[in-house]
Parts: structure tokens; C-alpha cells; sequence
């Protein structure tokens, strides 16, 4: 039985595609073993949002290596399809597989043997034309449940519509399906992801479904006590999607909102389908709702074009906004997208100086939004990551909770009350019948 290991890099959606090839491989016969456990095969999902996220590609192919000199070294994901022949040049890699081919690479490849050079299997990005039902598993407390794949939208700075091909979607009946089937391993938190997952219903080009109508019936399930939305650009967040959330004993009070820029300016360079006073909308019609909803935001900083004026813009913007954390990225120039062509490049001393502003911001922000919840009841699932004798679970609002290591709470729900915050920000908190979770 040959040993297979997998290392992911990126987002969530990456995280289940790999989950779900792993179970190819169990299925077909082979072991799936940890990283350092010198397997036969090493499988490298990898992601090309950022230049970062290239350099961190050759890293795992070197630290492969190392655990396991003769090992078969495959790579896919969006890196995979961008730069297939760049890929097989790096020493050690031994097949590279794009996005139409991934999931039959088991098939492609049969033995793995080593052939001294690199195969590719990279089609035009016009075949990623299927969507394959992915799912994360075993792997952690919460299930990645991909619904969607691809983007249609054309945004100056990203390769993702020319990594996955264009915006296509499982049917309401599969994703319904897939959630009952992940229930019955225990599971009770699923997030649901996409790479443009507002854009849920697209089935052979033509919109069959919508994400509300997917929402409404996954709300349905009583199996899954807990759904989240991983994220959703603001102009597919309709108020019926989030007067649903606010109703909803399922879907947690938590949105995960692209921005980008505080700048119309520079929304309209980055060419995204909204201006800020939408997002300002979005932000004052959930938080009317739900009060306690946490808002997380991705902010690009340095794009081109961007004055420090129009830094100041989207930094006062965000300061101004009832959200609760940011990821913040600095702006990094992909090849064959129109950003890097346009004038006033931002030199990276400066991007990487309002990334850091911005990042300082965003603890101000998450600091607030947990003080705002301290005496507030709510009920935490507990995962089973545990350091130091102290486990963490997050309320429906996302604010993570620390309890001492008990080893009854993993994947437990417990109602609480948050009493104040730790020396490491998390928050702690005690049984609403008043018995101490953490000592």
C-alpha cells in the first residue's frame, strides 16, 4: 500500500478540494499519511493569489524533499494552472496537473513513477468546465463545503477567473445532500465556500438557482447545527440574504465582505461591481439586524493609483465602519491581469507601511467588537486544537473562546457567558450555570 501526503496553501475552497482527493486515493487503495511520515506521494495544492504564495510552493517541494528523498512530487491548484511549465522545472517535481485535470489525477498518473522529468497535464482553462463536488473531512471540527467554482467577474488584479475558469455551480439538491453526509460523521459546523459564492446557481452557463434559495434550503437540515457563509461580495448580499441570517437558527451571524478599497476611485481602477456607499450599506443593514454580527473585510493596499490620499481614504472609510476584523493584503502584480500595466506604481516600502496601518487597525477593531460582547451569552463549539492545556471554540459570532482542555468538549456546543478578555485576546468565559470553563 503506497503512502500519500498532502500539503495545502490558500483558501478554504483549496482545503476541500484537497480533503476530497485525499478520499480519491483512500478509495483507490492508498494510505494517506502525515507529511513528515516519508509517503510515497506528496500532493501540493497550491494557491497564486499572492507572489508570496508561489515562493511558498517551492518551499514545500524542498521541505518534501527532505522527509522523503524518492517521493512523487505532484502539484495542482491555481498555481499549477497558471505557470504549469515554470512548476516542472523546479527540481524535484515529477507531474503538474491544472485545474480540469486534478481530480482524475490518480487515473492520469496510475503508477508514479518517477521519470526523470517533469509530465504536465495543464488544459486551457476554458475545459475546467464541471464542477466536482468537493468537501473537507476529518480534518478539523468544521467541514469546508465548496458550492461554487470560478469567477465570471473580471477584476484588474486577479488571476482567479484564468486559475478556475469561469463561475459554475453544484445544484441545490447535491450541496443539500453533501450537508446530510457530512452530518452523519459528526460533523456540526459546515462553511460553506466559492470562489465567488454569492454567485451560486450558475449550471452550464445559465442561472438555474440563487445562493437565497440554496441558504433557505440548507436551513432546512437539522443534522448541521451551524452554517456560516465564508464570504460574499457586497453586491450579492441582498437584504433578503441577510434578513434570512438574522432569522435563522442555522446560519451564524457572521459575513465575510470584500472591499478592497475605501477609494470609488479606486474601486473603479480595481474594476469592482460596487461603489463604498454600497458596502456602507451592507455593514449599516446587517448590523441593524444583528447587532452582534461579526463583519470581517479584505482590504488591498498599494494598488496602482492609489495616493496616500486615497490610502487615508479607505483608512478613515474603514475606522468609520461598525466591522470587526480585516485581512489585509498588499497589493502584488500578476502576470496577464491589466493592473500591473496602469500607472503610479506604490513602491513596496509603502504598501507594506499601510498594510501595516491597516493591521493595527484591524486588532482596534477586533478588540472593540469582542469588549462589545463581554456579559453577552452565546454558545461555543470547542475544536480540538489544544496548546498549553487551553482548547478554543467561537461563539455564533465568531469570537473565539478559551476553555481549559477538556477532552468531553471537543466538538461540543456549551452555552456560555463572555466575561472579559486574556492576555492573549481571546476571550474567556464561564457556563451560564455560573461553572468555570476556564481556571
Amino acid at each position: 500500500m503506497k503512502k500519500v501526503a498532502f500539503y495545502t496553501l490558500g483558501c478554504k475552497l483549496n482545503y476541500s478540494e484537497t480533503s476530497t482527493i485525499g478520499r480519491i486515493f483512500q478509495e483507490r487503495g492508498f494510505e494517506k499519511v502525515e507529511f513528515t511520515d516519508t509517503p510515497d506521494i506528496y500532493v501540493i495544492n497550491t494557491c497564486s493569489v499572492t507572489d508570496n504564495a508561489d515562493k511558498k510552493c517551492r518551499k514545500i517541494v524542498k521541505e518534501a524533499q527532505k522527509h522523503s528523498p524518492n517521493a512523487f512530487i505532484t502539484i495542482v491548484g491555481c498555481y499549477a494552472q497558471l505557470k504549469p511549465k515554470e512548476i516542472s522545472e523546479i527540481p524535484g517535481v515529477d507531474a503538474v496537473l491544472g485545474a480540469a485535470e486534478k481530480f482524475q489525477l490518480v487515473d492520469i498518473l496510475e503508477t508514479f513513477e518517477k521519470k526523470g522529468k517533469a509530465e504536465v497535464y495543464a488544459s486551457p482553462i476554458s475545459e475546467a468546465n464541471t464542477f466536482h463536488n468537493s468537501y473537507s473531512f476529518g480534518d478539523r471540527t468544521r467541514t469546508f463545503l465548496k458550492v461554487q467554482d470560478g469567477c465570471d467577474y473580471s477584476c484588474s488584479f486577479c488571476t482567479i477567473p484564468l486559475a478556475r475558469g469561469s463561475s459554475r455551480s453544484d445544484s441545490i439538491a447535491n450541496v443539500v445532500k453533501s450537508a446530510n453526509e457530512i452530518a452523519e460523521s459528526g460533523v456540526k459546523e459546515i462553511v460553506l465556500t466559492g470562489v465567488n459564492t454569492g454567485d451560486f446557481g450558475l449550471q452550464d452557463g445559465q442561472r438555474v438557482e440563487s445562493f437565497y434559495e440554496l441558504v433557505q434550503e440548507l436551513d432546512k437540515v437539522e443534522s448541521i447545527e451551524r452554517f456560516r457563509i465564508s464570504s460574499i461580495e457586497p453586491n450579492l448580499l441582498k437584504d433578503e440574504i441577510i434578513q434570512f441570517v438574522s432569522q435563522s437558527q442555522r446560519f451564524m451571524p457572521h459575513f465575510h465582505v470584500p472591499l478592497q478599497s475605501g477609494s470609488n476611485k479606486i474601486l473603479k481602477l480595481m474594476r469592482r461591481r460596487y461603489q463604498r456607499e454600497l458596502y456602507a450599506d451592507r455593514v449599516a443593514t446587517i448590523k441593524a439586524l444583528m447587532p452582534h454580527c461579526c463583519i470581517g473585510v479584505d482590504v488591498i493596499v498599494g494598488f496602482p493609483g492609489e495616493t496616500e490620499e486615497d490610502f487615508l481614504e479607505t483608512y478613515n472609510f474603514i475606522n468609520g465602519l461598525d466591522v470587526s476584523y480585516l485581512h489585509v493584503f498588499p497589493y502584488s502584480e500578476r502576470e496577464n491581469t491589466l493592473a500591473p500595466d496602469m500607472p503610479g506604481k506604490v513602491s513596496i516600502k509603502d504598501r507594506n507601511r499601510r498594510a501595516d496601518m491597516l493591521r493595527i487597525l484591524s486588532e482596534k477593531k477586533k478588540r472593540h467588537f469582542y469588549e462589545q460582547n463581554i456579559g453577552c451569552e452565546f454558545t461555543v463549539l470547542f475544536e480540538d486544537d489544544v496548546k498549553d492545556g487551553v482548547m478554543e471554540g467561537w461563539t455564533e459570532n465568531y469570537v473565539r473562546v478559551a476553555a481549559k482542555y477538556d477532552p468531553v468538549l471537543v466538538n461540543e456546543t456549551k452555552h456560555v457567558r463572555l466575561t472579559g478578555l486574556d492576555a492573549n485576546g481571546l476571550m474567556d468565559a464561564e457556563e451560564t450555570y455560573q461553572e468555570i470553563l476556564k481556571h
